[in-house]
């Protein structure tokens, strides 16, 4: 029998190609390399002792290692002295931690949370996800099944966003636009574009707007502006969904960093949110995040809740058990959670002394004739420098510094011990 069907696989190898039969995959293209990932690899392959990885948005040290948490570090332990059991979680996650997650980004005061602590439940429903790129899609295709606004199944992203919304909301099945929102000339916000669209597209659209330190500019509203773009997305009737994948990460202070998500819920709008754990407390592989929507009756959030549920089930049934776990580990305990306020402003701090030295390097020590107060003005992880695609080229053929080709740079993959040779290169490329 053996022998019988090597005879086969041999003959049928034999074959003309014009008697096989054809793959089903045979008409599957090529795809685009991500341009991230793609930086990454080009780095990784490397062999200049003095490359840099400014790609990636993920946290580094000082000596450019990846940083766990001590708080983590203690969560765990915790965790594993009590034995927990495996046991699969509900549909919408581990309670205590979509509980804590939400208090965090609403404010224990929130309105809507608050309803939760009298007779009536809160009016927060909420869903564990998939860091928050889960998040994003929950939110997605939840729109895309419920949403009847006049504006229709079309949402409005600000140009440039996260390289990865556009993907997220297509794949949901809406339609995706952009709005205005940085202004090259400036390397600041365009303000008054931004809000004179905001205007302009038809009633009752759906906004995505990013909480705090936009990704990839780094600059970001101020407090007076949220307000002047609350009032207009008011009168407008539009749908606010926030991202908030940096929350206590752009300034060092959670609290401060809440300030648009909270103020919008304050006037009275019924906003969703996609908010992540990836950033603030290290939990990149984890992949922790929440999804939420603030709904107007308990009734209402009874339906919603129950539709949301019916979404997640077919997608992936239910989510991670560990990360979850950790994080109410850490905003549950107060010794933990006291931690982790002190380390993610140590985070966040050291990202600021970054952007400063870099700054100082180029106007003190190369003299650069150019204005770099934009690295200083902008906040969080990424700073939108203003390099050119063909200067970006330079820096990686000639410095064998790594970044996308729209001159974003992540400030963490900055160290002391770098960063004068990064500012040595951006200021040869751009003298």
């Amino acid at each position: 029998m053996l022998r019988a069907l090597q005879s086969v696989r041999v003959a049928s190898s034999r074959y003309p190609s014009s008697m096989r039969w054809m793959s089903a995959w045979a008409h599957v293209q090529q795809g685009p390399p991500d341009p991230i990932l793609g930086v990454t690899e080009a780095f990784k392959a490397d062999s200049n002792p003095k490359k840099m990885n400014l790609g990636v948005g993920a946290y580094r040290d000082d000596n450019g290692k990846p940083y766990v948490l001590r708080c983590v570090r203690k969560a765990e332990k915790v965790l594993n002295d009590l034995a927990l059991d495996k046991e699969y979680l509900g549909i919408t996650g581990l309670a205590g931690y979509t509980k804590l997650a939400a208090e965090l980004a609403y404010g224990a005061d929130s309105a809507p949370l608050k309803n939760g602590q009298a007779s009536e439940p809160n009016l927060i429903v909420t869903s564990q996800s998939l860091s928050g790129t889960g998040a994003l899609r929950i939110g997605g295709e939840f729109l895309n099944r419920f949403y009847k606004g006049a504006g229709g199944k079309t949402i409005y992203l600000p140009t440039p966003s996260w390289g990865n919304h556009g993907n997220i909301f297509r794949d949901a099945g809406l339609e995706v636009k952009q709005y205005r929102y940085y202004d090259k000339a400036t390397k600041g916000l365009d303000f008054d574009g931004l809000v004179e669209d905001l205007k302009t597209i038809p009633a009752e659209s759906i906004v995505l707007l990013h909480a705090c330190a936009h990704n990839p500019t780094g600059v970001d509203p101020t407090q007076e502006q949220w307000k002047k773009i609350s009032t207009v997305c008011k009168e407008k009737g539009h749908f606010v969904f926030f991202d908030m994948a940096y929350q206590g990460f752009a300034s060092g202070d959670p609290t401060k960093d809440a300030f648009a998500l909270r103020h919008f819920v304050e006037q009275g709008h019924r906003v969703m949110l996609a908010q992540s754990f990836a950033k603030n407390l290290g939990l990149y592989g984890e992949r922790v995040g929440l999804f939420s929507i603030v709904t107007d009756s308990a009734e209402e959030a009874k339906r919603v809740d129950s539709q949301v549920k019916i979404l997640v089930r077919p997608m992936y049934s239910n989510p991670p058990l560990s990360g979850p776990r950790i994080v109410k580990e850490v905003l549950g305990l107060e010794e933990l959670r006291k931690e982790w306020e002190d380390e993610v402003r140590f985070m966040a701090n050291r990202i600021i002394s970054m952007r400063q030295q870099l700054r100082d390097h180029l106007v003190n020590t190369y003299k650069s004739t150019h204005n770099w107060d934009h690295i200083t003005s902008q906040i969080g992880m990424f700073c939108f420098t203003g390099l050119k695609p063909e200067q970006v080229d330079r820096l990686r053929s000639e410095f064998s510094i790594y970044l996308t080709r729209d001159g974003r740079i992540s400030i963490a993959g900055i160290t002391s011990k770098n960063v004068q040779y990064l500012a040595e290169g951006i200021h040869t490329v751009t003298k």
